[in-house]
């Protein structure tokens, strides 16, 4: 031990030493940065805003996951700066599901600040670097979120009709050309099948300006181009599909905004006019049939649209309750409570109980009628019809609204406030779909909600198929037969025969939460 000792304090004198510890150091420095370049796809979300660089349909696009916002200049999108986390992109080639390396651009909080590259960039990124800071940017798009595309143009927008095509001119001359269905349900082939393509078209520059059809009519005010294809017809999709979204695209401009509708049909149209007058101050633009070119310093293709039945209030300045409101003016709704039990007044709490003819009824009406008659409620029998206003106005008169789960619970957005939604849910473990397209949208919208969940013998599924059948006793084996499967038995053929002695606590409850 003594000899290694020796050879030791020989083999290192003091330089030595300082050399070898000058060597450890750096030694731990590579290891760190290496540590740090392998984990950060991992970290990043936590301390930085990640943006990457996409090639899509030719262009070349940055996105931001958790907002799902981008910006077009020309050929170009840059993504908005809201949030300083957001998780990373995937890179894709064109045309191709196959992935490319990342390229990340990390940007400060502040958006003023100068953005730092953390990778050799083409000069494509740079210039998008650059353009993240403008503050008038002329095109806006988002191709990101799950239902709905949506294009704002800023500046000289001109929209020639009959051709679906928008034309706009180049912020960086630089031709480009892509389309929107303007139907918030993109990826339902059958929803979106007749839905007609916008082509918004970003022109180049000619020696005597721009190269731009000629407009033939100039407006001062905005446009919103729309569809009114896909599921409309059914109360609920119109509702989530087209007017809710509408109301969140066009709000802001206080009815001075004007609307061009594509695939017009006219009984739609008709049957929501007072909504849509509150919306707009004008004339609806039929644009299939528009030869003409009109020009407009602004134009947004596609709506907004955060969720089934509802507004997310942390994506909107408009809330759920703002939009309860435009009804209530639009169909001139007087009820603004439902009614407190317990008071002076002696008046019955009127219960509404919604009826269907062709699917989904209740086979024992008036059976249902006497026991809530006995109750106490005063009760009113009644199937959505098209005069949508006078329908509206009978909904807003009532303080509790029960039906079997369907298109005509949409009509919850004219009770009052504090009023109570009464579901019944047939067989189907139809939990989930219950609860996402009513019951939250009815809390949210300030109402009360109350489920009752049917058994075998309420249900005419029973007189159908043995007891111990799939149908009845595993409704998830149909479920895996994929939705129309699904629909065509538990939607399609079921009625519902309610037994009236369980359903009776329901009602119950709903006369308690009418004392509070």
């Amino acid at each position: 031990m003594k000899y290694y000792n020796t050879l030791l304090g020989k083999s290192f004198n003091q330089n030595d030493q300082k050399r070898l510890g000058f060597g450890a150091f750096a030694c731990c420095l590579v290891i760190a940065l290496t540590l740090c370049t392998v984990f950060k796809p991992f970290v990043a979300s936590i301390f930085s805003l990640n943006i990457q660089l996409v090639a899509q349909n030719g262009r070349n696009v940055i996105k931001s996951e958790e907002f799902n916002i981008s910006y077009v200049m020309g050929a170009n999108i840059v993504s908005e700066v809201k949030h300083e986390a957001t998780p990373v992109v995937n890179l894709l080639k064109p045309n191709s599901s196959e992935q490319r390396k990342p390229i990340f651009l990390n940007l400060p909080k502040s958006s003023g600040t100068k953005p730092t590259l953390h990778n050799d960039t083409s000069a494509v990124l740079e210039e998008a670097k650059a353009k993240i800071k403008n503050v008038g940017r002329p095109i806006i798009c988002n191709f990101s979120e799950p239902r709905s595309d949506i294009c704002e143009m800023n500046g000289n927008v001109r929209v020639h009709g009959s051709l679906s095509t928008i034309f706009f001119p180049s912020p960086d001359n630089i031709s480009d050309t892509w389309s929107i269905r303007p139907y918030a349900r993109k990826d339902d082939a059958i929803a979106m099948k007749n839905v007609t393509r916008i082509t918004i078209k970003t022109t180049l520059k000619s020696p005597k300006g721009n190269n731009l059809p000629i407009c033939t009519h100039n407006h001062s005010i905005p446009a919103v181009i729309f569809s009114t294809s896909g599921y409309i017809g059914n109360h609920f999709h119109d509702f989530t599909d087209v007017i809710i979204p509408l109301f969140l695209t066009s709000r802001e401009f206080n009815g001075e905004v004007q609307f061009m509708v594509t695939n017009k049909d006219a009984w739609w149209l008709n049957k929501y006019i007072e909504v849509l007058k509150s919306l707009s101050k004008y004339e609806i633009i039929d644009l299939d049939k528009e030869d003409k070119v009109h020009c407009f310093p602004k134009v947004i293709v596609g709506l907004r649209h955060h969720k089934e039945f509802g507004i997310d209030p942390l994506k909107s300045q408009f809330s759920i309750g703002e939009f309860r409101n435009l009804l209530r003016n639009s169909y001139s709704l007087k009820k603004e409570t439902a009614i407190k039990l317990g008071g002076k007044l002696k008046r019955k709490p009127r219960l509404l109980m919604i009826t269907r003819k062709k699917t989904r009824s209740f086979m024992n009406e008036m059976e249902i009628v006497k026991m809530a008659q006995s109750l106490g409620f005063e009760v009113i029998l009644a199937e959505a019809n098209a005069n949508l206003k006078q329908f509206a106005q009978l909904v807003n008169s009532c303080d509790v609204m029960m039906g079997v789960h369907g298109a005509g619970l949409t009509n919850i957005v004219f009770l009052p406030e504090n009023a109570i939604l009464v579901q019944i849910v047939p067989l189907g473990k139809m939990d989930w779909l219950a609860k996402t397209d009513f019951g939250i949208p009815s809390m949210e919208m300030n109402l009360r909600y109350l489920e009752y969940q049917i058994v075998e013998h309420e249900s005419s599924l029973i007189k159908q198929y043995p007891i111990d059948h799939p149908v009845i006793k595993d409704p998830y084996s149909v479920t895996k037969k994929g939705w129309f499967a699904y629909r065509s038995v538990y939607m399609d053929k079921q009625d519902v025969n309610l037994d009236v002695n369980r359903f009776k606590p329901t009602l119950l409850k709903t006369l308690e939460l009418l004392y509070k």
